[in-house]
C-alpha cells in the first residue's frame, strides 16, 4: 500500500484524497493546509487521517512514500524540491511552477534522486480528448489546419495567477498532446480590469509546425461556462465539448474540395461538402481518477508519465512566451525547448 501525503485541501485536495483512497492501491496518511477551517473539513471528511499544518514537514515525513501538491503555483517549487530531495515521488498540480527556471530546476532534482515527477494536466486522462485523439491518429479528419478552445466562466477570479496561466495551460497541454509538438512561436493579448497586472481575459494565437495555427480564448469574465474545442483538418472536423456529458464528441463530414473544373476559363473551383454528423459512443470516467491510476503505474514501475517534468516544462515555457506577448502588444514570440 502506497503512503501519500497531500499538501493544499482547497477545492482540488479533497478529490485527490478521495481518489487514492479509492484506488484500493494507495493511502493518503496525512493532508496540510494552512487554513484551519480547511484542515477542521478534512478531518470531518476524512477521518482517518491526520491533519497539520505544517506542508514543509509533511513533504519531508519519513512514512510517506509520495506526495501530491495542490497549493498555489508560486510555492510548487520549494514544496516538490524538498519532497524530491527527501526520496519522495510527486504529481504536482499544474502549472508546475511560475517559472521556466524552476521548473529546470525540479526536473533535474528528480533525474538526480530517481525520483517520479508528475504534473497533474488532467485532461490528457480526459476520455474524450483521448478519443479524438484516437481519431487524430487514425487520420478521421486527415490533417490537421487549426484548433480553437474557449475555456470561458464567471469566476473563479484568481489573484496569484492570471487567465491564461491558470485556464489556457489546460489548452496548451491539450494541443500539444494532440499534435505531439509544440508550437513555434506565440502571439497573445489580454488585460486586467479586476486586479492590475493579472489578466481576465485573454487571447492566444500559436503556430505549430507544418503550418498549424491554434488559438485559445480564456476569460473568469464571462456570462457562460465554456469548454470546448474544434478541430479542423483537410478530411473534416471534429468538436469536443466537455461540458455536454451525452455527447463529448462529434465528428462531422464537412470538407472543402479542390477541384478542377472544365469550363470556358478552365480555372479550379472550390466546394463545400457537408456529410453527415457521427458522435461516437465515449464511455465516460472521472478523469482524475484515471491521472491517479496512471501515476500510480508510473510508480510501481518507475516509468515516466503521460505528463511528465518535461512536459509540465514545455507547457509553463510556451505560458511564459504568451505573458511575454501579451507585455509585447501581442508580438509573435518564439517558444525555445531546451534540448
Amino acid at each position: 500500500m502506497i503512503r501519500v501525503g497531500v499538501v493544499g485541501c482547497g477545492d482540488w485536495g479533497p478529490n485527490h484524497i478521495r481518489n487514492f483512497n479509492q484506488s484500493g492501491r494507495a493511502r493518503v496518511v496525512r493532508c496540510a493546509d494552512q487554513r484551519p477551517d480547511r484542515l477542521k473539513e478534512m478531518e470531518r471528511l476524512f477521518p482517518e487521517i491526520e491533519t497539520t499544518r505544517d506542508a514543509s514537514a509533511l513533504v519531508r515525513a519519513d512514512d510517506l512514500d509520495c506526495v501530491v501538491v495542490a497549493t498555489p503555483p508560486v510555492s510548487h517549487h520549494d514544496l516538490v524540491a524538498d519532497a524530491l530531495e527527501s526520496g519522495k515521488d510527486v504529481l504536482c498540480e499544474k502549472p508546475m511552477c511560475s517559472s521556466s527556471r524552476e521548473c529546470i530546476d525540479l526536473i533535474e532534482r528528480a533525474e538526480r534522486h530517481s525520483r517520479i515527477l508528475m504534473v497533474g494536466h488532467v485532461f490528457l486522462f480526459n476520455s474524450g480528448i483521448r478519443a479524438l485523439k484516437e481519431r487524430l491518429r487514425r487520420g478521421t479528419i486527415g490533417a490537421v489546419r487549426y484548433l480553437h478552445a474557449t475555456r470561458t466562466n464567471l469566476g473563479p477570479i484568481r489573484q496569484d495567477v492570471g487567465a491564461a496561466m491558470d485556464l489556457a495551460s489546460h489548452d496548451v497541454s491539450i494541443f500539444d498532446y494532440l499534435l505531439d509538438s509544440v508550437p513555434e512561436y506565440v502571439s497573445a493579448v489580454g488585460e486586467g480590469w479586476l486586479n492590475e497586472g493579472i489578466e481576465d481575459d485573454t487571447f492566444a494565437s500559436l503556430r505549430y509546425p507544418g503550418r498549424i495555427l491554434a488559438n485559445v480564448h480564456t476569460s473568469w469574465m464571462d456570462p457562460q461556462k465554456v469548454r470546448r474545442l474544434t478541430v479542423v483538418g483537410d478530411g473534416g472536423m471534429a468538436q469536443w465539448d466537455d461540458i455536454d456529458t451525452a455527447a463529448p464528441l462529434s465528428l462531422y463530414d464537412k470538407t472543402v474540395d479542390r477541384s478542377f473544373e472544365y469550363d470556358s476559363f478552365g480555372e479550379f473551383q472550390l466546394r463545400t461538402h457537408e456529410g453527415d454528423v457521427l458522435i461516437p459512443k465515449i464511455q465516460l470516467g472521472e478523469p482524475l481518477r484515471e491521472q491517479t491510476r496512471h501515476f500510480l503505474d508510473c510508480v510501481d514501475r518507475r516509468e515516466a508519465p503521460l505528463s511528465d517534468g518535461k512536459n509540465g516544462l514545455e507547457v509553463v515555457l510556451i505560458l511564459e512566451a504568451v505573458q511575454r506577448s501579451m507585455r509585447e502588444n501581442g508580438a509573435p514570440i518564439p517558444v525555445e525547448i531546451p534540448a
